[in-house]
């Protein structure tokens, strides 16, 4: 070997006195190696710098690349905003820990053309990675998307196995869900239980366009969000005329945009409002707090998730979902889809959500 070659795992192997196959088992820890032969191997790599067979040479025999994509329906940036987007996201790492694989995340909202250095030193537009050419092995699907319809379609196409986190992507893709309906239905029955009977409705988006605006029977209609329709329908159920907005996104901003709208005319404001999301509910507070409207004596607020929102001066009654629990039951599932010896399919699973009781829900005020 010259000095300026790059060892392989033969110079290995020859240094070491053993064969190619007993030094790649003695990398893997994969075989009957004993320790001393292990050891000695070891110790040829270090005196020859040799860092460890190339993990791309590896995914290439695997017909893998090593990657797990994590599709989510907003800005990156946006969704590490989001507690239960980050919850998710760590049960995804803990589910898929078998397979040794990285995380690729992207976005349902297009490819961006990012600023890539080329060999001059010069730098062009290369499109950014996107569902339909990202090198992936599988997908996670993640969050309340209202284009699932849209990146499932191209998903199907490369062939790329997928598990979909909220929403029912089609009998072919496991779903990993909570109770959304159940849920809704129970915290709207605690407000109704405390004696309101006027409720508001804030939903997650729930066409492609994020529509942002007054929640009109066109636009429920036509809702593309399994998540956010099955909310709106648990509400329904006790609130059958229930008024509400559509938010743009599950945001602190889009809350109180909304909030704003429904506190702002003491003739028309609501008893009760059940916010779809707890950002959504944290933004409801904040316009509330900004309107000096009262809450719970005045206004009441529920909302869905069960996370801790900085800066949040109350205990927010809401429906606690196990999102990290989510997360690992789709990384599980992607470790079943790509088992090498095609095991049985993941089957869905759908979790639980509870009522938590905070001080945002209180018995109206009468008028």
């Amino acid at each position: 070997m010259s000095e300026s070659a790059r060892p392989t795992l033969s110079d290995v192997a020859a240094r070491a006195g053993v064969s190619a196959s007993t030094a790649s088992l003695a990398f893997s820890g994969s075989g009957p190696v004993s320790d001393a032969t292990k050891g000695r191997v070891l110790a040829a790599a270090t005196e020859l710098g040799y860092a460890g067979p190339d993990p791309r040479a590896r995914s290439l025999r695997r017909g893998r690349s090593g990657i797990v994509g994590v599709v989510l329906e907003q800005r990156v940036r946006t969704a590490f905003l989001d507690p239960v987007k980050i919850q998710m996201l760590d049960g995804i790492t803990e589910g898929i820990a078998p397979l040794g694989a990285g995380l690729l995340l992207l976005t349902d909202v297009g490819a961006i053309d990012l600023p890539v250095v080329d060999t001059t030193g010069g730098v062009v537009a290369a499109p950014a990675l996107s569902v339909e050419n990202a090198p992936v092995d599988a997908v996670v699907l993640i969050g309340c998307s209202p284009r699932l319809g849209q990146t499932v379609a191209a998903l199907r196409r490369r062939g790329i196995p997928t598990v979909a986190i909220e929403g029912a992507a089609g009998s072919d893709i496991p779903e990993i869900s909570i109770d959304n309906r159940d849920a809704t239905r129970r915290g709207a029955q605690h407000l109704r239980d405390l004696g309101h009977a006027d409720a508001a409705i804030v939903t997650l988006p729930l066409d492609p366009a994020r529509t942002r605006g007054p929640l009109t029977a066109a636009l429920e209609a036509g809702s593309t969000s399994d998540t956010a329709s099955e909310r709106l329908r648990g509400a329904r159920e006790v609130f059958p005329d229930a008024t509400g907005r559509s938010a743009a996104a599950s945001s602190i901003e889009e809350g109180l945009e909304a909030g704003r709208v429904l506190l702002a005319d003491p003739a028309t404001r609501p008893t009760a409002i059940i916010a779809q999301s707890d950002l959504l509910a944290a933004g409801v507070l904040q316009a509330a707090e900004e309107l000096g409207v009262a809450v719970p004596a005045e206004v009441s607020v529920l909302g869905f998730d069960g996370i801790r929102v900085d800066g949040l001066q109350h205990d927010l009654t809401t429906l606690v979902q196990p999102s990290v629990a989510k997360g690992r039951a789709a990384g599980e599932a992607v470790v079943r889809m790509l088992a090498d010896d095609g095991g049985e399919p993941p089957a869905s699973r759908c979790f639980t959500s509870v009522l938590h009781v905070g001080d945002t829900t209180a018995p109206p005020r009468a008028r």
